[in-house]
């Protein structure tokens, strides 16, 4: 996020905050984790591809008998997503959580490109159930802020991974890292701060938000 709390701009051009070291950082945690999830506005609005960019730790994963790519997991309550964004054709598994109503519609749009499950609530103790019955033990959460305040306001992050950017966005149309909400980590609750890191010109704190 940028020092005053953005993660983007206004603009319809993704707004890179951090720099070449952090970015290759979140290739190691991607590396590392068994799936990344992001929420549909978010995949709308940046287009990512969400990928393991280094060969060397796809190839390390192979060796472990894993997917070269972790599982891409995002969630929708409205249903739309296009076929053509990039996150469906790079990678490997994809997985969409969805309402029953939106379900079948949306497994006509994707077709073959991601395998739809439709859940009854839209809870995120659920999604995380279904996710741990498929075998996922580490799932990396990359946003955006509607995602962020769900799974925080929720109690269901282990950590917060915050890389700061040097410099201020100042526009209060852009999104933040989490919206209005009510935390459990308040005043009176407050985080471990378990690492402080300069990354190049970006400041990383990783923040403990329960007992490993």
């Amino acid at each position: 996020m940028s020092v005053d709390g953005y993660i983007d701009d206004p603009s319809p051009d993704r707004l890179l905050l951090s720099n070449a070291e952090d970015f290759d950082r979140v290739d190691q945690v991607r590396a590392e984790s068994d799936a990344i999830l992001i929420g549909a506005t978010t995949l709308r609005r940046d287009n990512p591809r969400l990928l393991v960019n280094s060969p060397e730790r796809r190839g390390e994963r192979e060796l472990r008998g894993l997917p070269a790519y972790p599982l891409k997991v995002t969630i929708t309550a409205s249903g739309n997503l296009s076929p053509d964004l990039k996150f469906w054709h790079h990678g490997d598994a994809k997985l969409v959580y969805c309402p029953v109503s939106v379900a079948p519609k949306l497994k006509e749009v994707l077709g073959e490109l991601a395998e739809v499950v439709g859940l009854d609530t839209q809870d995120l103790g659920a999604i995380l159930d279904d996710l741990g019955a498929r075998g996922v033990q580490q799932l990396m959460v990359e946003g955006g802020g509607t995602i962020h305040t769900q799974f925080l306001t929720a109690d269901l992050a282990d950590e917060i991974h915050l890389a700061v950017a040097p410099f201020f966005v100042g526009n209060p149309a852009a999104p933040r890292f989490v919206n209005p909400g009510t935390f459990p980590h308040g005043p009176s609750n407050r985080m471990n701060l378990a690492e402080v890191r300069g990354i190049g010109d970006i400041a990383l704190l990783r923040y403990v938000l329960r007992s490993q």
